[in-house]
């Protein structure tokens, strides 16, 4: 049974689902460069992992091209799709209840931190959190492992035992793995079950409830039946 004093949240796909903002904001980018993605459903790949990686992965872009990619989404997205986003049912009453417990909670994203804090802010969460990390918007820090490498480093945790990493994608579990942390893979969010499952989640979660029972009360979470 998970017993942590540190809880690191990822931010997309696991407290908030970002999906309109973020689709948005790529659709955006790629009509620059002549792209016409009519359907913003077929985008959502590009929420979680760090964006230069996601425009040279799906679409082929070099380095500069990436940049320039990157620079076109935040024209949308610094002045209105970092408002288009929803908190998931749920996590408020999970923030509280682990505050109360006297967990330490804390933010590792690969989103630039000046965006995850205006995030947190526009949602009246910043107070849970401790510390807020993410990447910079030059791309310096832009790993999983790297950002919480730097978190673990801001908030002085030398007891790797004590912290735990809860996110939605791959990138959260590798990471984790990285930096010595179990972790806790969140299937609500817009990584599979078998996506968390292959990456190798220490526990997975399928709700911000199950998120409860495994950070807090002493019960086993349910897991899901089918692969996804």
């Amino acid at each position: 049974m998970v017993d942590k004093k540190y809880i690191l949240f990822d931010l997309d796909g696991t407290i908030i689902d970002p999906k309109e903002g973020i689709t948005k904001g790529v659709q955006f980018s790629l009509e620059v460069f002549g792209i016409h993605v009519e359907d913003r459903d077929t985008l959502t790949h590009f929420i979680g992992p760090p964006l230069r990686d996601s425009f040279k992965k799906f679409y082929g872009f070099n380095n500069r091209g990436a940049e320039f990619a990157v620079e076109k989404y935040r024209e949308y997205f610094a002045p209105k799709g970092v408002y288009e986003n929803v908190l998931y049912d749920g996590i408020v009453e999970l923030f509280e209840k682990l505050e109360e417990a006297g967990k330490v909670l804390i933010i590792a994203t690969s989103k630039p931190t000046v965006y995850a804090e205006k995030i947190l802010e526009h949602h009246n969460i910043r107070d849970y959190f401790s510390f807020v990390g993410g990447c910079e918007l030059d791309g310096k820090r832009g790993a999983k492992g790297e950002v919480i490498e730097y978190v673990l480093e801001s908030m002085e945790i030398t007891e790797r035992g004590s912290a735990i990493m809860i996110g939605d994608r791959e990138h959260d579990v590798i990471g984790a793995k990285e930096t010595g942390l179990e972790s806790i893979g969140v299937s609500y969010g817009y990584g599979s079950l078998k996506e968390l499952r292959y990456a190798g989640a220490t526990y997975i979660a399928k709700s911000t409830e199950e998120l409860s029972r495994l950070l807090i009360q002493d019960k086993e979470p349910i897991e899901e039946k089918e692969e996804m």
